[in-house]
């Protein structure tokens, strides 16, 4: 059992800091410079951007980070090993310093002359990519990030940061003001009142007070790589599974793709625990774990990703069209993908916000469930959604409390997960019940629900409340430009026939099977009327959509 122990770590070990064959260093020669380094050069520093890639060809190097007492080693690199991890993929700045500890040779390539080399040679990749990511979760997972947060666990805006960063794959530590005992020193240092947490410190200089996402992804500048002044091929608002897969398919297949996302890649998928009905994952995934891997999948072929700005209007009349972000800056594309999902219903006649983040939740992943670890719970909706919820937060909750507004939950959710809840002691389900009252001072503290029938109330000491019940399409920002259906989902392909017949549609040939009324404009998922509500029909929906695009951008 030990010899297989240490075989795992060295095999582990290999493939985060695997050290080139001399062919494979001699595929990259011709791409890359020939640098004489001494004792001590930094070859790269931490904030850097554009930051070059390296091969160690002889001597030693250090990667280091900087934090609040100077400096920590993260990694040590010999002949034949390299640097980098997923910021050269990203193009965002660098978290890490690179600096040499004994004088030697190294090849320098630039990042855009990396990414090409990935994109062409197969086996040097796999060797990269698998580096690059294995060496961003080791930063994850040690705490090693350019951004330390503090806040407290029953602040609905502390949760809201790290939901941001944990989702972005971006490295922080997390310092809870409930149960650190030294925080006070750090606040003093940085001058920082209660009244202003959460806290954010960049690099270990600059200090957010109680900072928006905007102002967090604007200080951490993971935007930074976007020309807004471009015009591109392609433009998809929304990075749900639907739109992660047009930008995986558009890239790879030469398309200039830029997604949207108003919040962090995933979109409703990303909050579900588990997703084991997703073809080619017996044992299922997560919806992070999914997007994680998809966005990786986006970048290595070139999209670019820009976070925590929203599209709020499309400006159909111009070609190429334009679409404008809530900062009033626009972004022009020759074809435009609609992802933009739709989000959970609230239930009616309820005053949620007040309790948004301090016990009402719209997603159920770890950080959520160590909320209410050992606590009663409820969690709202009959579909898939509510059900992965409720099953994966019976593991720590003491009871899950299921409310479904109709009388069975098959009429919404896959049987796996009905024999799931019907046999887990920790899970009851109340038929034809819904929340009439919610109570509490700073944090949710009593609910109340009523069965339909009996019209009977009960009223229990609940704290937490999950929301996953119905769906509305985010497409208030496309009124009048695209035609939506009585429920505001966006009508394509020959749902559009009594469009065509009033002229709405400018064209000879008819829309294409998911083009809305607009031509070059298409939507996908779960913002498109008719979808199928599962992952897996959104992400063919996502790669079909860039077959279309190409044959509207030949017309073009």
């Amino acid at each position: 059992m030990v010899s297989n122990l240490v075989s795992n770590a060295l095999e582990s070990h290999a493939q985060v800091f695997p050290t080139l064959t001399e062919a494979q260093i001699n595929r990259v020669r011709p791409f890359a410079s020939l640098r004489q380094m001494k004792w001590g050069d930094v070859l790269f520093g931490a904030d850097d951007s554009d930051v070059p890639f390296f091969i160690l060809l002889s001597g030693s190097m250090e990667i280091v980070q900087p934090d609040m007492n100077g400096e920590r080693l993260v990694a040590s690199h010999g002949p034949g090993e390299f640097t980098g991890e997923m910021t050269m993929i990203t193009g965002h700045r660098s978290l890490v310093c690179g600096r040499m500890t004994d004088r030697g040779e190294v090849l320098e390539m630039s990042g855009s002359g990396l990414r090409s080399l990935v994109a062409r040679d197969g086996e040097l990749s796999e060797i990269l990519m698998r580096a690059f990511i294995l060496r961003r979760l080791i930063l994850i997972n040690r705490n090693q990030g350019n951004a330390i947060l503090m806040g407290s666990r029953y602040s609905a805006k502390t949760l809201r940061l790290r939901e941001f960063l944990t989702r972005n794959g971006h490295p922080y530590v997390y310092v809870d003001l409930d149960v650190d005992q030294t925080s006070q020193a750090l606040l003093d240092r940085f001058d920082v009142a209660v009244s202003e947490i959460p806290v954010v410190i960049c690099n270990y200089r600059k200090v957010l007070r109680n900072p928006s996402i905007q102002e967090l992804s604007d200080s951490l500048e993971l935007n930074c790589t976007i020309d807004e002044s471009q015009v591109r091929d392609l433009i998809i608002v929304g990075a749900g599974p639907a739109g992660l897969a047009a930008a995986v398919y558009g890239a790879s297949e030469g398309l200039d793709v830029l997604m949207v996302e108003s919040a962090a890649p995933g979109g409703q998928a990303a909050s579900s625990s588990k997703i084991e009905n997703y073809l080619g994952f017996p044992t299922g995934l997560s919806g992070d774990e999914l997007a994680t891997r998809a966005i990786t999948q986006a970048q290595k072929f070139g999209a670019k990703l820009m976070v925590a700005h929203s599209v709020v209007r499309l400006e159909c009349e111009k070609s190429p069209y334009r679409l404008v972000l809530e900062n009033g800056k626009p972004l022009e594309a020759r074809s435009v993908v609609i992802a933009s999902g739709a989000q959970y219903n609230n239930p009616e006649n309820l005053n949620l916000e007040r309790f948004v983040g301090q016990g009402v939740y719209y997603g159920a992943t770890f950080m959520e469930a160590q909320l209410c670890e050992s606590e009663d719970l409820i969690v709202v909706g009959g579909g898939n959604s509510a059900g992965q919820a409720a099953v994966f937060l019976a593991q720590t909750a003491r009871r899950v409390h299921m409310l479904v507004r109709s009388q069975r939950l098959s009429d919404g959710m896959s049987r796996y997960l009905i024999q799931r809840i019907e046999e887990n002691p920790g899970i009851e389900v109340h038929y034809k019940t819904e929340i009439v009252d919610l109570e509490g001072d700073t944090h949710l503290e009593r609910v109340t629900w009523r069965d339909k029938d009996s019209l009977e109330s009960t009223t229990q000491s609940i704290r937490h409340v999950f929301i996953m019940a119905g769906a509305s399409p985010r497409t208030d920002w496309l009124r009048g430009c695209v035609s939506l259906d009585d429920k505001g989902f966006i009508l394509t392909g020959r749902d559009l026939d009594a469009v065509k017949q009033d002229g709405a549609w400018p064209l000879a040939r008819s829309p294409y099977m998911l083009e809305t009324s607009l031509p070059r404009v298409f939507a996908v998922g779960d913002v498109r009327s008719g979808n199928v509500k599962r992952v897996a029909s959104a992400v063919g929906e996502g790669s079909i959509a860039i077959n279309l695009v190409h044959r509207a951008l030949a017309e073009y």
